[in-house]
């Protein structure tokens, strides 16, 4: 089952999407595996405070998010990963830990890696452990309006 807002967002744009199901997973890698989509093609979400205020990473799982590239593409903002308690409340119709890379629907600004620009499709968590979305990338690009950005390295 899709987030609400995820669902009614992509739906009342027209946005070709599919939504998969796989086993309970937590890690973006578990993910991938389950769904049996390569870790280049799954984005996962990381929350991060950048100047104390949350903010959404974007990037394929297979990396991690460099702290300190972040904060110079920032112009030398101070930036923190952020602790589940958080942004628990931030994201209300999503299980913690699975929210989609929107979070213009949340008020939330999204930088993203570049690298996922380079990726005809994505897929990503829908607000739940259990479903995803798989989207063209540039559907993403175009909705989501990420700062796109060089910020993470190979885990």
């Amino acid at each position: 089952m899709l987030a609400p807002r995820l669902h009614h967002f992509l739906d009342d744009r027209h946005v070709p999407y599919e939504t998969l199901t796989h086993d309970r997973t937590i890690t973006a890698q578990e993910t991938a595996n389950a769904a049996q989509i390569g870790s280049r093609h799954f984005a996962k979400t990381v929350m991060v405070k950048v100047d104390g205020k949350l903010a959404m990473v974007v990037m394929p799982a297979a990396y991690r998010t460099d702290m300190a590239r972040l904060s110079r593409a920032l112009d030398g903002a101070t930036v923190e990963l952020a602790g589940e308690d958080e942004f628990r409340n931030a994201f209300p119709d999503c299980e913690l830990g699975a929210m989609p890379p929107f979070g213009n629907l949340y008020g939330i600004p999204v930088h993203a890696d570049a690298r996922l620009a380079g990726e005809e499709t994505i897929a990503f968590n829908a607000g739940t452990h259990t479903d995803l979305v798989r989207m063209p990338c540039a559907e993403f690009e175009r909705l989501a309006q990420p700062r796109m950005l060089h910020l993470a390295q190979v885990m």
